[in-house]
């Protein structure tokens, strides 16, 4: 979408579906006596989280163990640096990890640990991603370029027809393009695709800057001087590749398979078919919402329908909140998209991409 053309509007109706849905997940945490932030079990799987990091860390570059342990531990490291991302950061950038502002800006700042800038993700996922889901053209999530067909509305290559068995590798180099090149493009050219970024402090210049030297100190330079550059590189490819890919199919799995939505907006109004809360369900999907340890490890990301229409409520409270989601949308009629296991949800990502592929 270009600059000069206005952005899409959503319609505003007498009786509000957001409204409603407002008011009765509101009526659930007054009746309950509940508060909408993270609790104790949030904090201790931040806590698990974090000293998992820094012990994996520390026992790499220490103890420095055999090269098949190492791999391994690597590996490990790239799935805790995944689910510090989707736990604490995710959260704290909402502003639901605590009541405290200066505890979820601490806890976003996690994102530190990832070498990615919390101005450029606040800016690409709260403010675009989260207002204008699956809209082509403004939401950069469905922006991959040439490489890759997200969206009806995007230009067709023939080396889509194979997008759903290459996608594997362009997940797993995610991390390093977005650490080392996506958000330096976005620093320098001042836009995430088409839209201009907001004005930056100099505060925001400096904590950008401190978050890539931490990370190029962290990830690069000390472990070159410590293990040597060759154990080193296969270090750090196995946890990016790992972290890369699981960071990119969990964001992947709740919008782009086969019944998700992508809305078109009017040419000559600009208005969406449907308001907020409508285009946030039917563009949106939940997958292995029963399963306790992926719910516990992608930090509640799996209902993202919930978090779409709620994001400032910490995930700890979407199973509770999804029952209501699920009867209002009953109530006005509205698909609840969602998936019974993340089997089945990776496999409605892949039949979208292959329909994708085909033109």
């Amino acid at each position: 979408m270009s600059t000069t053309n206005a952005l899409p509007k959503f319609p505003g109706t007498k009786h509000s579906l957001h409204q409603e849905l407002k008011h009765r997940v509101q009526q659930y945490f007054t009746e309950n006596n509940l508060k909408q932030t993270g609790n104790f079990a949030l904090w201790h799987k931040a806590i698990v989280l974090v000293l998992g990091f820094v012990a994996l860390y520390l026992h790499l570059l220490i103890f420095q163990p055999a090269w098949y342990w190492g791999i391994l531990e690597c590996a490990v490291l790239g799935c805790i640096i995944a689910s510090i991302g989707f736990n604490v950061m995710h959260d704290g950038g909402h502003g639901s990890f605590s009541e405290s502002k200066t505890i979820n800006k601490i806890a976003s700042w996690s994102s530190s640990m990832l070498g990615a800038s919390q101005f450029m993700w606040n800016m690409k996922h709260n403010m675009i991603h989260h207002t204008y889901t699956n809209i082509d053209g403004v939401d950069d999530d469905i922006e991959i370029g040439a490489l890759m067909r997200m969206a009806p509305t995007q230009k067709h290559y023939k080396l889509h027809r194979f997008q759903h068995i290459y996608f594997v590798i362009l997940y797993m180099w995610m991390y390093i393009f977005w650490v080392f090149f996506s958000d330096y493009n976005k620093y320098f050219s001042r836009k995430i695709g088409d839209m201009p970024l907001k004005k930056m402090s100099a505060a925001d210049h400096l904590r950008f800057w401190i978050v890539k030297l931490w990370h190029a100190a962290v990830f690069v330079v000390i472990p070159i001087i410590v293990l040597g550059w060759l154990e080193w590189l296969i270090g750090f490819l196995t946890l990016s590749l790992v972290g890369g890919f699981i960071l990119s199919i969990v964001f992947q799995l709740a919008h782009t398979v086969e019944d998700a939505h992508f809305p078109v907006a009017d040419q000559e109004t600009h208005k969406m078919p449907d308001e907020f809360a409508a285009h946030q369900i039917k563009t949106t999907a939940n997958f292995a919402t029963k399963d306790k340890i992926i719910n516990w490890f992608v930090g509640g990301l799996n209902f993202q329908i919930e978090h779409h229409l709620f994001p400032k409520i910490s995930h700890i409270h979407y199973p509770a909140i999804s029952k209501i989601v699920k009867k209002v949308c009953q109530e006005y009629k509205l698909e609840y998209i969602e998936y019974p296991t993340m089997r089945k949800a990776v496999l409605a990502h892949v039949n979208f991409l292959r329909d994708m592929g085909r033109g």
